[in-house]
């Protein structure tokens, strides 16, 4: 069996000697520049014994063996970095693998730092040294040659004992609950689903409200759907800065539509630039109840800067401590509403196994219940004294 399967009969006794597997790593290879969605060019499954490359922009050949394989719920799925390979299945089978393990989740939380590239965690788990020459090809030509074939399948083969070594890690440290709990977003189809009423939040709005911030719901929402359509990337059916001049002038006409910087007539007298325009009166004539209101960050006491600092030391000694990427545990954001508002900020931090390694003490810091010290060449945590006692 050739190391590209490019027929379906191939691909089909391929999967079904993967069916006894308890895990296959999965990797793919795709472009995207010029369409709203990926398009897949190869995907390669590695097994116990073997690996494998699909050709799926084979002629004729049907990639449903695969699909069936991916929703085999009695084999685990193993990328890494997964959330782009993960909205490519979703489209184009219409359901996610599952279940699935994300090598780099794993690594944050086993002490590898912050969204570790492929190849340096190969190297770190096994000593391997991938070859990245064929890194920016392009997937969608054919032949390929054997060095991309080559480089494709390390993807697939180097991922088992990075997996294995992740795996024996997790066990050891009783984290493997923590990633469980981190796939259970990667597996929930609306991580990748973007509805086209709420496209119009991807756009920096420079304090747009009211009728204009309507306006704008209803152009991006337009502008999703027939980036949709007809498989462009957003852009290119019609640029961010277009909608905002439309959200703010509120064409009624053709000839007003066409005056917009970077749309043109020829658009506006088309069959788009009338449905743009419908989008553009649905938006000027809701409703003001039904108007979007602007995202509002909240009003934080002047005093929540210097306890966030505070609390970022925490989380950095923390993460230290426990050995995991602070970027999983907790963002900037999180810490300003936790140094704010404490437990009614109801933020990730402080839920799960996050609130065990950081939110705990991190609320405790903010209450005044423990304070930070400098402890020779490390922050220690002490415990506050009661203020009946520190005043003794």
């Amino acid at each position: 069996m050739s190391e590209v399967i490019t027929d379906t009969e191939t691909l089909r006794a391929f999967c079904a000697s993967l069916s006894d597997e308890t895990y296959v790593t999965v990797d793919t290879e795709f472009i995207r520049e010029s369409t709203f969605w990926p398009e897949l060019c190869l995907i390669q499954v590695g097994g116990t014994e073997d690996a494998k490359a699909v050709d799926s922009l084979a002629p004729g050949i049907d990639m449903q063996p695969l699909y069936d394989l991916m929703a085999d719920t009695s084999i685990l799925k193993v990328f890494h970095a997964a959330r782009q390979d993960l909205e490519i299945f979703l489209h184009l089978a219409g359901e996610l693998p599952s279940p699935i393990f994300d090598t780099q989740v794993a690594a944050m939380v086993c002490g590898f730092g912050d969204s570790v590239g492929y190849e340096n965690l190969i190297m770190k788990l096994t000593g391997a040294t991938i070859d990245k020459g064929s890194r920016f090809t392009d997937w969608k030509l054919r032949p390929l040659s054997d060095k991309q074939i080559k480089y494709a399948l390390a993807d697939v083969t180097h991922l088992r004992p990075a997996y294995e070594s992740l795996a024996g890690k997790l066990e050891l440290s009783g984290r493997a609950s923590w990633v469980t709990a981190e796939m259970e977003i990667l597996e929930d189809p609306k991580t990748y689903i973007v509805d086209p009423d709420e496209a119009y939040k991807r756009i920096k709005t420079r304090g747009a409200k009211g009728k204009q911030l309507s306006v704008l719901r209803a152009v991006a929402g337009w502008r999703e759907h027939e980036a949709q359509r007809r498989d462009l990337p957003r852009n290119r059916v019609l640029r961010d800065e277009a909608l905002l001049e439309i959200s703010h002038r509120a064409p009624k006409s053709v000839d007003e539509l066409a005056k917009t910087r970077g749309l043109g007539r020829r658009l506006a007298e088309g069959q788009s630039g009338d449905s743009l325009l419908k989008a553009i009166r649905k938006g000027a004539d809701a409703p003001k109840a039904e108007w979007p209101k602007p995202d509002q960050k909240p009003d934080l006491p002047a005093w929540t800067a210097a306890a966030a600092d505070l609390l970022k030391v925490l989380l950095k000694m923390k993460c230290a401590e426990t050995d995991v990427a602070t970027k999983l545990v907790a963002n900037v954001a999180d810490i300003e509403l936790i140094a704010a508002f404490g437990e009614k900020a109801g933020v990730p931090a402080i839920k799960g196994w996050r609130r065990t390694v950081f939110g705990e003490d991190a609320l405790r810091l903010r209450n005044g219940e423990i304070g930070l010290q400098l402890a020779g060449d490390r922050v220690a945590i002490v415990e506050s004294k009661p203020p009946e006692e520190a005043t003794e």
